[in-house]
Order: structure tokens, then sequence, then C-alpha cells
């Protein structure tokens, strides 16, 4: 049976098992560090972890985030992150799921708008994500890291 829902206490270490899936290079969270970042996205409510969960499995997932502002009359926007959905699960529409329920919470909150970065070779998620109502070329995303120099002439 399908669920789509908002992540729970006890869905951490099944989450960090899908996480692995989409990011196998990043350090491995465990123990008391887990439980300490999980504590704190859960009480953060301007953040949402949507999850599809099939059976007690953790099939497919996302992250949004609500950020307050003072323009757009003092409408929040958001930001979806991690999309992410177990091979075994894919073609089975379970991201568009939760992407769905994220943009449905992000209104409900009062979004003016909500953003996704995506890797910019992931042609077919960008296909789902046009398909969903995400539009590219109306503004343009940039990202900068940790340790990339500001004034570091290779990094322009």
């Amino acid at each position: 049976m399908e669920t789509i829902r908002c992540c729970q206490w006890d869905d951490l270490d099944k989450l960090l098992q899908l996480y692995r899936t989409l990011r196998p290079q990043d350090p491995v969270l465990s123990g008391q560090n887990a439980r300490d970042c999980w504590q704190d996205l859960l009480n953060h409510h301007h953040t949402k972890i949507i999850v599809a969960d099939i059976g007690g499995q953790l099939a497919s997932s996302c992250q949004l985030g609500v950020i307050p502002t003072l323009t757009n009359g003092g409408k929040p926007f958001g930001v979806i992150e991690h999309v992410i959905t177990a091979e075994a699960f894919r073609r089975q529409g379970l991201s568009r799921k939760v992407l769905e329920h994220a943009l449905s919470l992000a209104w409900e909150m009062g979004c003016y708008k909500v953003m996704l970065l995506s890797g910019e070779t992931r042609h077919a998620a960008h296909q789902l994500y046009e398909k969903i109502g995400f539009q590219s070329g109306i503004e343009r995303g940039f990202v900068i890291k940790p340790g990339k120099s500001l004034a570091d002439p290779d990094q322009h």
C-alpha cells in the first residue's frame, strides 16, 4: 500500500538508506550525530521531508524548505531539494506524487513561488519537473560550495 506523507522520527534509518542511493559519495551520517540532525529537521516547522511509503519502505522522497522574506508582501518562497526515488520503484510516478505533495504544502504555507535545483545532466528528471509545471528559463540558478575562493581566477 502506497502512502505519501511527511517523515516521522522512526523514518531516519530508512531515509538515510534512500539518500545513499542518490549520493553514495556523501560522508556517512550515523549514530547520535544523525539523530541530532534529524531532530533539528523535524523541529523546524519550515522544513518538510515528504516520502512515498510503500509497505513500510521509503521508495521516494523530496525535501521542502520554506523561507520567510520581507518581499512579495511578506510571502515566503519554497526550495525543493533531494528528489530521489529508489531504483526498484522508478517509473511508477512516485517522484511526481512527492513533488505534488510538497507543492501543495508550499501553497498552504503561503509561498509565492517554489524553486528546484537539479543536476545539469539529469535530463529525464528535468522532463518530469516540466510536466509538473516547473519552468526553466525564468530565473537562473547559481551554486557556490565551501572552499571556492571569490578571488581565485580559476573559479570564474
